[in-house]
């Protein structure tokens, strides 16, 4: 059986690295390619002498995804952003990027494509992002027609930025904002509880681990069967914004108030807090406008079981990177405070 050639755009991110494991696992000779190949270097030690290569290429540029795809038996791009900032704005990452990897891939042959896009992509989305992730989809099935889309819910991980932001926020402040929340006060917690003022849990989501959509990937390549057509990814179980503080304050043994955040509220912190010239915003208006709606999977819609894999649950992950938030240290248990 000949040696399968697969390019990754964005192969040095979050998802991009649980990808590359795998497929240089299965075989596969994986060239990787991200904005600054120097910086993903870690990826080498992933796979034999040679099976990794890393190549610099940009989505804005044309003549680099053409250089980044050319021989490619399959093409998978993972490139997303949350924020703009310049020239990386949304059209030019989610639609126009997305639609030069799709072309580049069926002008050079390859057999596959798969697309990253979002559970949250929906032309009539509240939020600039979901709208362009649903353009970015268009665009690519209009330029590779048996194009797999995958959909993740927001992921989770060791290298996440959702639980551990949240992680990492309880050690500042005595206050978490809960997202959507109604406020009421009907519960007298318990020790070692957060105290809520949440009538509601806020906005939902469907928390999914990321090594479970990277299998997705992996498998949606394996097989021609599962080429084309949209898979939506969320974890086995749905969670309010505030069981999701629950579980970070439960194991990292902090104790806050839950303070429900209306939406226009947090529409004007986002507004302020993007509009300050940092590397990475802790919050965008985009982002909460994003919140409006709930981030779970539709029913009936294709899934992990289409794939044959069970979804791994946040609770048997997130407590294996949440000891490094624990008051008085890493190997302190707090079920035992």
């Amino acid at each position: 059986m000949a040696t399968r050639r697969v390019t990754i755009f964005g192969g040095s991110g979050f998802l991009g690295r649980h990808l590359v494991r795998r497929l240089a696992q299965r075989g596969d000779v994986v060239r990787v390619a991200v904005r600054d190949p120097v910086a993903a270097n870690y990826l080498k030690p992933m796979g034999d002498v040679g099976q990794i290569v890393l190549i610099k290429a940009d989505l804005r540029d044309e003549a680099a995804v053409r250089v980044a795809v050319e021989g490619a038996d399959a093409v998978v791009n993972l490139v997303g952003i949350l924020y703009e900032r310049g020239a990386a704005s949304f059209e030019a990452i989610h639609v126009a990027g997305a639609e030069r990897v799709a072309r580049a891939a069926a002008a050079a042959g390859a057999t596959q494509l798969v697309h990253v896009s979002a559970l949250g992509a929906d032309l009539n989305s509240p939020a600039r992002y979901g709208r362009t992730k649903a353009a970015g989809e268009a665009a690519v099935g209009a330029a590779f027609r048996r194009a797999a889309v995958m959909r993740p819910s927001v992921m989770f991980g060791p290298e996440d930025q959702f639980f551990n932001r949240f992680a990492a926020l309880a050690r500042l402040s005595p206050v978490l904002p809960v997202f959507g929340a109604a406020f009421g006060y009907d519960h007298v917690p318990g020790k070692g509880e957060p105290i809520s003022l949440c009538r509601t849990g806020g906005v939902k989501f469907q928390p999914v681990y990321v090594g479970d959509v990277a299998e997705a990937i992996a498998r949606a390549l394996d097989t021609q069967a599962s080429a084309g057509g949209a898979y939506e990814l969320g974890g086995p179980q749905i969670m309010s914004f505030e069981d999701i503080l629950r579980l970070v304050l439960r194991e990292t043994g902090r104790r806050c108030i839950l303070m429900p955040m209306p939406l226009w509220l947090g529409e004007i912190e986002g507004a302020i807090l993007g509009s300050i010239p940092l590397i990475a915003p802790p919050l965008t208006r985009d982002q909460v406008r994003l919140m409006r709606r709930d981030n779970v999977t539709t029913p009936r819609a294709f899934g992990f079981a289409e794939l044959g894999i069970v979804p791994t649950a946040a609770e048997a992950i997130v407590p294996g990177y949440m000891d490094i938030y624990r008051r008085g240290g890493r190997y302190r248990n707090p079920r035992l405070a």
